[in-house]
């Protein structure tokens, strides 16, 4: 299973630190329609052992790319899975991000079009359905599904068994829909581990080499 997504427009770095606002995650809209949610229980986990002024001084740091439409609504297009796990533990909590774009168009359908566009969409549900269209995506970073196989990714990552390409949009998602499209035991979110034996083999196959961030065989 091939992902049909359509050529992206890579996203600008922040110009430096005076370009940096700082925005409530309750008004930032999201431009996937799910995350995977064993990567943000372990974010939440790194969360609950930092202070207040250690998670503001990270997230200053790792700024969100935004894009911004003439009526002021806020699109992020990056970062969704760790700022849904700090606004799970922080309705009111801020972040800061920085204006990718700023569109001229006031009208949400104008808007996700114009990011649609630029490949800056995820337009898959969380059972790999799509691609749906940009109406369909959640307002709220808090509404957007579970995809276990995007944990899985995420944990696969994490073991060094696929490694990260920052450059290409929805990465782990691309590796997702083609476990997917392997016979895998059942699994979810919460319980990995049936699937994680044949997916790290599958990784580590062949039949992975054209994807972006394959590795290979252990040496």
């Amino acid at each position: 299973m091939a992902l049909r997504l359509p050529p992206f427009v890579p996203l600008p770095a922040p110009s430096g630190p005076d370009a940096l606002i700082e925005v409530r995650l309750s008004d930032l809209q999201p431009t996937q329609m799910c995350v995977g949610m064993a990567e943000i229980r372990s974010r939440q986990s790194d969360f609950a052992d930092d202070s207040a002024e250690e998670r503001r001084r990270y997230l200053r740091h790792k700024p969100t790319p935004l894009v911004r439409s003439s009526a002021g609504e806020l699109w992020m297009v990056d970062r969704h899975h760790r700022l849904r796990a700090l606004l799970e533990l922080d309705p009111s909590a801020t972040a800061f991000g920085y204006v990718a774009l700023q569109l001229e168009v006031s009208e949400r359908r104008a808007a996700l079009e114009a990011l649609h566009q630029r490949g800056w969409l995820y337009l898959y549900d969380g059972r790999g359905h799509g691609p749906l269209s940009p109406q369909a995506l959640p307002r709220s970073l808090a509404d957007t599904q579970d995809d276990p196989y995007r944990s899985l990714v995420w944990k696969l990552k994490r073991e060094g068994v696929i490694a990260a390409a920052p450059l290409i949009p929805f990465h782990e998602f691309r590796w997702g829909a083609w476990l997917r499209s392997r016979n895998l035991p059942s699994f979810s979110s919460e319980r990995l581990e049936p699937a994680l034996p044949a997916a790290r083999a599958l990784a580590r196959s062949q039949a992975a080499r054209e994807l972006a961030g394959w590795i290979g065989p252990r040496p």
